[in-house]
């Protein structure tokens, strides 16, 4: 299996979802059958991380979000491009429901095609790449890293730009 078939069944359930999702955007999202190695699944992570972390190993195309006990839930995950993705340690800065999206300067430097006709944004929604819900990752020293979790309106794109997509 490639990366991009991988990545387009394996979008897995993030554990940013959360009940009552506002009834007009329901009406208008797709369902996708995930096949079962690509289900959210509790896994033995040991000692050694916190409850409540979050930790993604880009290899894998997984997230992990460490329980007590030494227990983990176990997420299948697109992660930025190649040369964009970032590891490091981040706090959770914000926490949005249906996130407003504005492309990065450097997004629309690469692809204008693309991008540029959203520099000035694009309301939270269905059409949002952003998806659902978003967590927005910030560093003390950077504050805002523009580095995201965040949910995906289409799991057949196959990656994020600079985030960690999961399917909304």
């Amino acid at each position: 299996m490639n990366r991009r078939e991988l990545l387009k069944t394996g979008m897995g359930l993030a554990a940013m979802s959360l009940p009552g999702v506002a009834k007009a955007h329901e009406a208008e999202v797709k369902d996708h059958e995930l096949p079962e190695a690509m289900l959210p699944r509790l896994v033995r992570m040991g000692p050694g991380f916190a409850p409540g972390e979050i930790h993604v190993n880009p290899i894998e195309f997984a997230l992990y979000w460490t329980l007590p006990g030494g227990d983990a839930m176990r997420y299948i995950v697109g992660v930025g491009r190649p040369g964009l993705y970032e590891s490091g340690e981040f706090y959770v800065g914000a926490k949005k429901e249906w996130p407003s999206w504005t492309p990065t300067p450097g997004m629309i430097d690469r692809e204008p095609e693309k991008y540029a006709k959203y520099k000035d944004g694009m309301p939270g929604g269905i059409d949002n790449p952003l998806g659902a819900r978003a967590l927005y990752l910030f560093t003390p020293e950077r504050g805002d890293t523009f580095l995201r979790i965040h949910g995906t309106n289409d799991p057949d794109t196959g990656s994020a730009s600079i985030c960690v997509a999961q399917l909304s």
